[in-house]
């Protein structure tokens, strides 16, 4: 009966990690430079700062799903406040069929 408990546990809890915290492969973190990409800013509508420009498409990951019919299917540059945001964002949008060429964390200095 322990034993699937846990089993029944694992099977709720790794898929749900595995989202958060495991990175995207073969997305870039880059600062925008502006080659003509979208910029689509996820962080919370609080949390953003006046760093950001006017042609910054503002859509928090909250409200990703709802309003994804107004994200355009080009290449997308995205603006995270942090790595899980990021994860979670990425995920979302890859399997929508949008492509993300890269991505920014707000407050981390890109490698």
């Amino acid at each position: 009966m322990i034993y699937l408990l846990l089993i029944i546990f694992v099977v709720i809890l790794v898929p749900s990690l595995y989202k958060r915290y495991v990175p995207i492969k073969n997305v870039p973190c880059q600062k925008n430079e502006d080659h003509g990409l979208i910029l689509l800013d996820i962080r919370a509508y609080n949390q953003k700062r006046d760093d950001i420009n006017r042609d910054t498409l503002n859509i928090p990951y909250a409200y990703l799903k709802r309003f994804n019919k107004e994200i355009p299917h080009e290449n997308i540059h995205v603006i995270a406040s942090d790595k899980i945001e990021v994860n979670l964002g990425l995920r979302y949008l890859i399997g929508k069929g949008i492509k993300v060429t890269s991505y920014e964390i707000s407050d981390c200095v890109c490698k």
